[in-house]
């Protein structure tokens, strides 16, 4: 079990740009101590609602049948990655996972300030939803997150942009 503030300390590191990031993908036992495919889409559907609310609500629809479907959608990517079936295929055309998801968010201007709301944001929600999991599979999971989500960062504070390489990916 793990508690509010565990969760709530979780770190965060800044992006460096161009460096190698080094991930590992969530473990199965994430999924399964989540509660599963209804488990992971609780976490999410809150996760998302509270990204409505949020300072980069802006970078999703705005419109309600529109955000649902993100909302779907992107529990379907946290399910397969987290280990559980295989039902993201089709969005991801053939493409690996993790790169699938770097390529997608090169349409949006992701700002190191965006990841740091999306992060929060999730950190929130994983601090509501995961208390009954293990915290070192809270940790792996947001080891993952936290890696991984520095290769969508494609927008700098210096006005350059910069867009990751799936090769730049190290996944250990």
């Amino acid at each position: 079990m793990a508690t509010k503030r565990e969760i709530m300390d979780l770190p965060m590191t800044s992006v460096e740009k161009g460096a190698p990031v080094h991930f590992k993908n969530p473990p199965a036992a994430f999924y399964d101590a989540i509660g599963g495919e209804e488990g992971m889409k609780a976490l999410m559907y809150d996760f998302y609602d509270k990204i409505y609310e949020s300072n980069i609500a802006h970078f999703f629809p705005q419109e309600e049948e529109a955000f649902e479907e993100i909302k779907a959608k992107n529990t379907r990517f946290f399910v397969q990655l987290c280990g559980g079936p295989k039902v993201y295929e089709d969005e991801s055309r053939g493409m690996e996972l993790n790169e699938y998801m770097i390529r997608l968010h090169d349409d949006f201007s992701v700002t190191e300030g965006a990841r740091t709301e999306w992060l929060g944001t999730m950190r929130e929600a994983l601090a509501d939803k995961a208390q009954h999991v293990d915290i070192e599979l809270i940790k792996a999971f947001w080891g993952y997150l936290e890696n991984f989500s520095k290769l969508t960062v494609n927008t700098f504070v210096d006005g350059s942009t910069y867009y990751a390489a799936y090769t730049q990916a190290k996944e250990d």
